[in-house]
């Protein structure tokens, strides 16, 4: 079977930068981790398939091989043969990735007393155009896990300590006979999940949990230009790491607040403006809306149904270089629906005078349509 495009896995484009690579596959990762998914064949396939993309496109030389060569040129690039590999064995090679996100009860016996990073977070920011179109600072509230103050962590009693588990012996791991008693089974110790130790006299404000929930606040910085999804990352706003491990990171995802007139299109914005037949007819001068006020926009005589005109450096600015897009005024010529007596007059006295000369696209029209027919 034919193997995917490694940026069509992790749904990234092929410039993506590694951050975004990095971002693309945490997110996936979580999202198909068989803990998500039990049961789920399809899922598991999913996982040590984006675990596969991961590390080539998360490798400079890899990726460099893959974009030149494809498939082919990673024969002897030392590639992991993901389809045999344990779910908790990728988990564990990644956990700078997405932290110990999945670990809590699958701590194999060589990551149980590890300092792992600990849970990124995530949370959206809403923001309006003119807020993209000047940057802004954003001040933003969300509840996190933090260290137990009580226990600082431990998830003991003042004075106590984790003590050793009687079941394992503090390996994390205990085995049985298996069929026939010709091999032996390991999983995980049901009596500490996997940590080698217990807390029999746990903490009365986490409960042996060593962290609690805490409202946090503080004032993100957003930078000019960003677009609709785009996350900003605030370094160690995440939740604490386990074992001494530091803190994951918080992601702010920004969401595009709907303006009454304008749109986005990348660094440019779309205002649509109805305009009178006469105005398109005779030209007008209009007064439309931008992101710093109203300007005055000259439409010139003879003006057509969706004609688009271009106002410079109205747009929004781009986030790498802040040079500003430009504002492209489409305008619609409205028919009125009613008429006054003296306005069906004016205008039936006009259709008489009306010269098809000038007006080409629609001689044009009924010529090819005489032709067509004719023809037939």
């Amino acid at each position: 079977m034919a193997k995917r495009d490694y940026y069509d896995v992790l749904g990234v484009k092929r410039d993506a930068s590694q951050e975004e690579i990095k971002r693309a596959y945490r997110r996936l990762a979580m999202k198909y981790h068989p803990d998500k998914n039990p049961g789920d064949k399809e899922a598991e396939a999913k996982f040590k398939e984006c675990a596969e993309a991961y590390e080539v496109l998360g490798n400079a030389e890899k990726r460099r091989k893959y974009d030149q060569y494809g498939h082919e040129g990673l024969r002897d690039a030392g590639m992991h043969d993901w389809s045999r590999m344990h779910v908790d064995d990728i988990s564990d090679m990644f956990s700078d990735i997405f932290g110990d996100f999945f670990g809590g009860g699958r701590r194999s016996r060589r990551t149980a007393h590890r300092a792992t990073r600990g849970y990124d977070l995530e949370t959206a920011v809403e923001l309006s155009l003119e807020e993209i179109a000047h940057g802004t600072e954003k001040t933003i509230e969300f509840t996190r896990q933090d260290t137990c103050p009580t226990c600082q962590g431990t998830g003991c009693a003042r004075g106590r300590s984790p003590s050793v588990c009687p079941t394992c012996g503090g390996t994390g791991q205990v085995q049985r006979a298996g069929l026939g008693g010709f091999f032996q089974m390991v999983s995980t110790c049901p009596n500490c999940q996997g940590m080698g130790r217990v807390i029999t006299d746990p903490c009365p404000k986490c409960r042996g949990k060593t962290t609690v929930p805490k409202k946090r606040t503080l004032t993100v910085k957003i930078p000019p230009g960003v677009h609709e999804g785009q996350g900003i990352r605030v370094a160690g706003e995440g939740e604490p790491g386990h074992n001494g491990g530091p803190r994951g990171d918080l992601y702010c995802y920004v969401r595009v607040r709907a303006h009454p007139f304008l749109m986005r299109d990348g660094d440019d914005l779309i205002c649509t403006v109805p305009i009178s037949f006469t105005q398109a007819a005779l030209g007008t001068l209009l007064e439309v809306p931008t992101l710093d006020g109203t300007r005055q926009l000259r439409i010139p005589p003879g003006t057509q149904h969706g004609n688009v005109f271009r106002i410079k450096g109205e747009g929004l600015p781009n986030i790498r270089t802040q040079r500003r897009g430009d504002e492209l005024v489409r305008v619609t010529v409205e028919i009125p629906r009613r008429l006054s007596p003296a306005q069906e007059k004016l205008l039936r006295t006009f259709a008489e005078t009306e010269d098809k000369q000038v007006m080409p696209e629609s001689r044009g029209f009924f010529e090819r349509l005489r032709q067509h027919f004719g023809n037939n």
